[in-house]
């Protein structure tokens, strides 16, 4: 009966992590850039019961069948599928576009490509989110964290008519300034690390290579554009009622053991 506490203890804890998910992924629906995340849940381990009987001095074992041992969630995966673009008219938003992204052999997944930023204690970020700002030093820079170039420097805006090309080159008044926004590429999805606030990191600490001169890769920057969340909002929806009806599922078998066990000890004890 212990068994039976735990195991529906262990759904209602999934059900709970799985919709604080959702509830985040439904919070960032307008999150220019955000990558929705998908639950992994995983069941335990089953366990294999076994029947011992002596008799007549002799002990048989037989087999009396499985039992599943509960679930739990294993972790949050991204979901890197492109959000759809809209117009903003404003010179600093920047949407990047995916044309032609390989998929990884291993994982049948297609890569994904990022903006490269640069975070305060110099460690190199990566993001989809191209509202982009100008900040006092003539930076071009994403929630305070500069967006680099191609030669590993901050990108320096010293006027207002600037323009970025499909290529990423940013021109001045017509003129080219030597600047490139350097677009960085990752084949395996499963090497990033979702650190919050639009920002991803790699799980093995390498800094990504360059989109820039890929042939397998194609993709052009939108000035004025913005690459909303690809968050369906009307399936998380969905999804959060689903488990909140698995919670309480759950909750009422917990409760039931309970009274089990309320009885066994007040009922059945004082019998005996």
């Amino acid at each position: 009966m212990l068994r039976g506490f735990y195991t529906a203890a262990a759904g209602m804890l999934t059900q709970q992590r799985h919709a604080e998910m959702l509830s985040n992924n439904i919070a960032n629906a307008n999150t220019p850039g955000y990558k929705s995340d998908r639950a992994a849940i995983r069941a335990f381990p089953e366990m294999l019961l076994s029947r011992i009987e002596t008799k007549n001095g002799v002990t048989n074992i037989s087999e009396v069948g499985s039992v599943n041992t509960g679930v739990y969630m294993q972790e949050l995966i991204p979901l890197f599928t492109q959000g759809d673009i809209r117009a903003t008219d404003l010179p600093t938003d920047v949407a990047l576009v995916e044309e032609a992204v390989p998929i990884h052999e291993e994982t049948n997944l297609k890569g994904t490509l990022f903006f490269a930023v640069e975070t305060g204690n110099g460690e190199v970020k990566y993001t989809r989110n191209g509202h982009f700002t100008i900040d006092e030093q003539g930076r071009l820079t994403m929630a305070g964290n500069p967006v680099l170039s191609v030669a590993g420097t901050p990108i320096i805006i010293e006027g207002n008519d600037f323009t970025i090309t499909p290529e990423g080159e940013v021109l001045e008044n017509g003129q080219y300034t030597g600047q490139t926004i350097d677009i960085r590429f990752e084949d395996d999805v499963r090497n990033l690390v979702n650190e919050g606030n639009g920002l991803f990191r790699t799980a093995d600490g390498t800094e990504l290579p360059s989109a820039i001169g890929n042939g397998n890769v194609q993709y052009v920057l939108r000035q004025g554009y913005i690459e909303r969340s690809n968050v369906d909002v009307a399936r998380a929806y969905t999804d959060m009622l689903t488990a909140y009806r698995s919670f309480e599922a759950n909750q009422k078998v917990l409760q039931a053991y309970d009274r089990s066990m309320d009885k066994a000890v007040n009922e059945i004890g004082r019998i005996g």
